[in-house]
């Protein structure tokens, strides 16, 4: 029997999901984050990654073939030459790039996806005026850097993280106007998502007790990660990911571009995943309400009755999709006393910004929207679903499978596929050359 092994960095934990050939689940895994400062942040990841190997069960740690990381998108860092962070990391929802706009908006194509506040080059060009920044050798996202841990090449990427590092998804090459940045340090060779890098670290191999074959793959982000584990496999169905915060993802033959509202379209395959990430979401919602809460109040919503109350829930101004605007402040008043009318006010702004976001993809050239799975852990509340379902007016149902580390699984399965040990020698070498 052969497993793949797929981990998910999301803001609120980790996760692993070994899967057998036949993609069935064969164990999970979770290791939750505490609320930790910036700077210390690469090695809470690195304690959580190690700690997922040894939670496996060591029967079938021997048995894994492959595996496969995703990180959240634009979470990014700056290593030096041995790979260590030189500073902190900026996180997805960081929105300091917004000082350098003007400035890449001169050299970028007009309403590019690199033209946001939180994208990777955005970032990466805020973090050239850092006093650190003379140390750094790579610029890695999280997913990236979390590979390298494993396999011990610096400097790879997939071409799902590095689409707001401004990476050409269609032509498979860093565009011209990018090299005309003159960027100072080494920007990640881009790989499809899932191809073999190299086999994992001998000592990691045999501490762990994993094979020493078993390859590390290249990753993806985790709202991808969360569409490969949904079912969702027709152009025109969709998946939101109701996590922290709010993904939508809507399959389309047509690739969807344009950094005025926030939307980008992802490669996958012959098709494209077309959407946008917004600020609203779950972590809104628990900072009013404990989970216990949101269970027990949510029974009590009459999801056929139509709240009157209209909210922008935002936990600080800011929003990237469908309105893309660094300063949109949160609309959150008037508060109602019965937290059951407040709760329901949320859930229901929350799915009107859903709505607006489908709406205006479509509008923007992608396919129709025929159906929504949902990922994430808004996927279990049955009264938002309904709400959801009742403003989208399409089919809204439940992912087949809901954790983002299964669809890196599925990644990571795809990755291993039937190559020999000679053809993943090679890649490992090209990419170490």
């Amino acid at each position: 029997m052969g497993l793949y092994l797929g981990i998910d960095f999301g803001t609120s934990g980790a996760r692993g999901v070994a899967i057998d050939d036949k993609a069935s689940i064969q164990a999970e895994v979770r290791y939750p984050f505490e609320d930790l400062p910036v700077e210390v942040m690469p090695s809470c990841w690195q304690e959580a990654l190690f700690a997922l190997l040894g939670q496996i069960p060591e029967g079938l740690r021997r048995e894994i073939g492959a595996i496969a990381i995703n990180g959240t998108s634009s979470t990014v860092l700056l290593v030096d030459a041995a790979g260590k962070p030189i500073d902190a990391p900026l996180l997805y929802n960081d929105a300091r790039g917004s000082s350098v706009l003007d400035d890449l908006r001169s050299i970028a194509p007009p309403n590019h996806t690199v033209l946001s506040a939180t994208s990777s080059l955005s970032k990466l060009i805020w973090m050239k005026q850092l006093p650190s920044f003379s140390e750094a050798r790579y610029f890695l996202h999280q997913a990236d850097w979390l590979g390298f841990l494993l396999h011990g090449y610096l400097g790879i990427s997939d071409y799902h993280n590095a689409l707001k590092l401004g990476y050409d998804v269609e032509e498979l090459k860093y565009p011209e106007w990018l090299q005309k940045l003159q960027i100072p340090i080494q920007l990640p060779r881009v790989l499809p998502p899932g191809t073999p890098v190299a086999e994992l670290r001998s000592e990691i191999a045999d501490n762990f007790g994993f094979r020493r074959d078993c390859l590390v793959c290249t990753g993806t982000t985790d709202s991808i990660a969360a569409f490969l584990a949904s079912g969702a496999k027709l152009p025109g169905e969709a998946v939101t990911s109701l996590g922290s915060t709010l993904v939508l993802k809507l399959l389309s033959r047509t690739r969807v571009e344009d950094a005025r509202y926030g939307i980008y379209s992802h490669r996958l395959g012959k098709l494209w995943l077309t959407g946008g990430a917004s600020n609203t979401g779950g972590a809104v919602l628990q900072k009013f309400f404990t989970n216990a809460e949101l269970v027990s109040l949510s029974r009590e919503i009459d999801a056929s009755e139509a709240s009157e109350l209209d909210y922008y829930p935002l936990l600080k101004a800011g929003d990237r999709f469908p309105i893309n605007d660094p300063n949109l402040p949160p609309r959150l008043e008037p508060r109602p006393a019965n937290p059951v009318e407040f709760l329901h006010g949320l859930l229901e702004s929350i799915a009107r910004i859903e709505t607006r976001g489908y709406e205006l993809l479509q509008q923007m050239g992608a396919d129709k929207l025929t159906r929504v799975y949902t990922a994430g852990g808004g996927a279990a509340n049955d009264t938002w679903t309904a709400i959801r379902g009742q403003c989208l007016k399409v089919p809204v149902i439940a992912s087949t499978y809901t954790e983002a580390a299964y669809g890196t699984a599925l990644l990571a399965m795809g990755g291993r596929g039937d190559e020999g040990d000679e053809g993943d020698e090679e890649v490992g070498e090209k990419v170490k050359g």
